[in-house]
């Protein structure tokens, strides 16, 4: 049997990055980041120079130009250091060049600017930092700026908006491309929430709850997680939490950037997709641990989520 050819990500550099924003998709697509993991190839790639300053004081040595662009299948700007600056036009007909032969591109953050510079989001959707939105609008009055979201997947192009969103951003296309379970190892790996959906609120404190802050309610979503096939009252999961009803909803809503409906069915989703892709259950069981009580139920809230049925998406992943 042939080994699968890895995937070929390329991650744009330049002068004055943020170490963390260029290690966010560095550590998602990180090759060795466990046994049985998708493998990749990664390249990062800077226009020209080869030692670039960093915003946080120190240098790194990069081993490729943008000829490592070529043949990558994914291409990924992090956060451009200012909204004010403009890219090199290299960098830009690099991009440009990769979208036409088919890379998927994504602009992470403010990396959203160099997508937009290169014409390359007019008349699509897209978000970048709220902190930037309106300068954004002014600037690229074309795209369609989506200011109140963590992440936009659109097919061929993804933009994020800030740091844990391009965390968020970049484990959405991993599994969109190799499945819940290689994401949600390196979740783990990373000690993130595996999944959260694009059009979260970006206004949000902590992705997940802060056990060490919130020991009740962390135990009660923890819980939640191991029995989804619990309808899950609202008041009954705040009494569990020992909580009234007005405060745990003001503590989960601080904690998820979501309602507890929102977030259970974006779990129950989640939880869906990966009994979809690793197990041949029938669609009646996976109705029933997941919550949705019915095929019918679940083929319905799937599709109008995912704009595709539960069986297409178990082909699909399946047959990869």
């Amino acid at each position: 049997m042939s080994v699968p050819r890895p995937t070929t990500v390329a991650v744009v550099v330049f002068d004055r990055i943020s170490p963390f924003h260029l290690g966010v998709p560095c550590a998602v697509f990180d090759d060795r980041n466990g046994d049985g993991q998708p493998r990749f190839e990664l390249r990062v790639c800077a226009d020209g120079r080869r030692r670039l300053r960093t915003d946080a004081g120190f240098e790194i040595r990069v081993d490729h130009d943008l000829d490592g662009l070529h043949g990558a299948d994914i291409v990924i700007v992090p956060a451009w250091p200012d909204p004010d600056l403009r890219p090199p036009a290299a960098l830009l007909e690099a991009l440009r060049a990769a979208h036409a032969r088919g890379a998927c591109l994504v602009g992470l953050c403010l990396g959203t600017y160099v997508l937009a510079e290169a014409g390359l989001l007019d008349g699509r959707p897209a978000t970048t930092h709220w902190a930037s939105s309106e300068h954004f609008a002014r600037r690229y009055p074309r795209v369609a700026l989506q200011t109140d979201v963590l992440y936009v997947d659109d097919g061929d192009i993804l933009t994020s908006a800030g740091t844990a969103a391009a965390i968020d951003c970049c484990l959405h296309l991993l599994r969109r491309e190799h499945g819940a379970e290689a994401a949600s190892r390196v979740a783990r790996m990373l000690v993130v929430s595996p999944h959260r959906r694009g059009g979260q609120a970006q206004y949000i404190e902590r992705p997940l709850p802060d056990s060490s802050g919130d020991e009740r309610l962390a135990g009660v979503l923890e819980w939640a997680l191991q029995n989804l096939e619990q309808p899950h009252r609202l008041d009954d999961l705040a009494e569990r939490a020992l909580m009234s009803r007005r405060t745990f909803t003001r503590r989960f809503r601080q904690a998820t950037g979501a309602t507890v409906h929102q977030w259970l069915l974006s779990q129950r989703l989640s939880r869906a997709q990966q009994l979809l892709e690793t197990t041949d259950q029938p669609l009646e069981t996976i109705a029933a641990r997941t919550g949705f009580g019915s095929a019918v139920s679940l083929r319905q809230r799937f599709t109008a989520t995912f704009s595709t049925s539960p069986s297409a998406w178990r082909r699909e992943f399946r047959g990869a």
